[in-house]
């Protein structure tokens, strides 16, 4: 009897951390054999499935499991996957037509294939280096060789009490990406197929709201549509990809983020969009089952777009807010398969702060914004070692007492820089979004456009951060009435002086 897939996730596209349950039995094998244990190869490749299994560099650990009081051995493959993801902070290269199309640009240079460029910083679009992977899994079902002797009855069995793997069974293939489930994200719930009696319950998180076909479908994000940021502020947003070799539409159906400038009268400026070609930094048809372009990144935010377009670039000082929205059809139908997001823009001479753009790895994998154009106060906190210097010169021929000798001396100097920001009013599902910046690993503060600083100081752009304020109450109009939130950051990096 074969073994026999009994269970897996209900959808083979999922976020790494949930459970990842497999299931798996061999009847007749635990009914009548002994030291039987069901055995998972797990395969994951960061290029195309095609081929996964055969490729040993692809096989990351084989796992073992004994058949419960049910006869079914159990995998829960999440802790095993989720060191195989994580967030991607470098553009990928996509090259064109020739090397003067290479992107992620910057500022419009050229030649990123050779240089790396922040994500954060891309003109138009980049492939996801990090954040998924093909995943297939490899079962078997090991016992021990009970035969003293072959079929003959006299010739000794070679293999008498050792192991033996017998009835391979394999898995679809699978996506992961570097996301999470909250307690609260709704599982779908659906009866297996397969032969158990009962037959057990497949369960898994359904994506179909990321997937681009309607006006109702989000990118890849919880952040509200509605948004504000600086002309200097940069950002992206994430775009879940669907897989052309099981779905009829491609890329989701996307073939351009559209945008539309308008002015503080709501009149139209101008608009454009962004096709989804390599020469923009997207995939070439041929590289759409790489694990690397299951997610896009599209750079969506003023810096952006003063990386490239020369039309908002035109309208830089009448222009009040834009808006993007997928859209399908090449030439454009003008069909809108995605939400419309609208950046409002804002004008922080009015309100005098310095504005503080934070930027964090949201629930999916990718990155979500916000800037603090309210009142924000640094605090540089200093730590170091000491000695105690002798007051006078022991060492030359007579004694000198030196006004600058003496008493205790700092050795070396490290200082922490923290900065507290606040925002400005807010609404209920930004209120909501914020639990996200509170929960996030991975937390950066953003320099904004500088024309006047090329690529080569990209240092001066992105720095690592650590939030320190430690919990967070969501509030309601209801309750609050008028909403505003602190946050306290904290440099990652320590700034060491010189030695004495």
């Amino acid at each position: 009897m074969a073994t026999i897939i009994e269970q897996k996730p209900l959808y083979d596209k999922y976020p790494v951390g949930q459970d990842i349950i497999f299931a798996v039995s061999n009847s007749l094998i635990v009914a009548t054999e002994l030291n039987v244990r069901f055995v998972a190869e797990i395969y994951i490749s960061s290029g195309f499935p095609q081929g996964i299994t055969s490729n040993t560099e692809n096989l990351i650990g084989t796992f073992k499991t004994t058949p419960n009081n049910k006869g079914v051995g159990i995998f829960n493959l999440r802790p095993v996957l989720e060191s195989y993801v994580k967030s991607d902070n470098l553009a990928l290269a996509t090259a064109a037509t020739s090397i003067a199309d290479v992107h992620s640009r910057y500022k419009l240079n050229i030649n990123y294939k050779y240089t790396p460029r922040i994500l954060h910083l891309i003109d138009k679009y980049s492939g996801a280096s990090n954040i998924s992977r093909w995943v297939v899994v490899r079962f078997k079902t090991e016992h021990l060789d009970q035969n003293q002797y072959l079929a003959n009855g006299t010739t000794p069995n070679p293999n008498y009490n050792t192991l033996i793997q017998v009835q391979n069974v394999q898995s679809d293939w699978n996506v992961i990406f570097n996301g999470y489930l909250k307690s609260t994200d709704e599982l779908e719930l659906k009866n297996s197929s397969y032969s158990a009696t009962p037959r057990p319950v497949q369960f898994g998180y359904n994506l179909t709201k990321f997937k681009l076909t309607g006006q109702s479908k989000s990118f890849l994000t919880n952040a509200p549509t509605t948004q504000y940021a600086n002309l200097e502020d940069y950002g992206t947003v994430g775009i879940l990809m669907t897989r052309p070799v099981f779905n009829a539409d491609n890329l989701s159906g996307l073939s351009a983020l559209y945008f539309k400038y308008y002015d503080s009268s709501g009149s139209l400026l101008d608009e454009e969009p962004i096709y989804t070609i390599p020469q923009n930094g997207a995939n070439d048809y041929a590289d759409r089952l790489q694990a690397g372009y299951q997610a896009l990144y599209a750079g969506i935010y003023p810096g952006n777009l003063r990386g490239w377009s020369t039309k908002f670039n035109a309208i830089l000082s009448t222009i009040s807010y834009y808006t993007v929205v997928g859209e399908k059809g090449y030439p454009l139908s003008g069909s809108e398969i995605s939400k419309t997001y609208t950046i409002n823009i804002n004008c922080p001479t009015l309100k005098g702060y310095e504005p503080i753009r934070l930027c964090w790895l949201n629930q999916w994998g990718v990155w979500d914004y916000y800037t603090f154009t309210m009142k924000s106060t640094r605090m540089l906190s200093t730590k170091g070692s000491t000695y105690q210097q002798l007051g006078g010169s022991w060492n030359d021929s007579v004694y000198r007492l030196d006004t600058f000798r003496g008493g205790k001396k700092a050795f070396r100097v490290n200082a922490t820089e923290k900065i507290t920001m606040n925002t400005d009013f807010v609404n209920e599902s930004e209120s909501e979004w914020f639990e996200e910046l509170i929960n996030s690993p991975e937390v950066y503060i953003l320099e904004g456009y500088q024309d006047d600083i090329d690529d080569s100081a990209l240092n001066q752009y992105v720095t690592p951060a650590r939030l320190t304020t430690s919990s967070y109450t969501r509030k309601t109009v209801a309750n609050d009435k008028l909403m505003q939130y602190t946050f306290e950051v904290e440099k990652s990096k320590t700034l060491r002086t010189q030695s004495i």
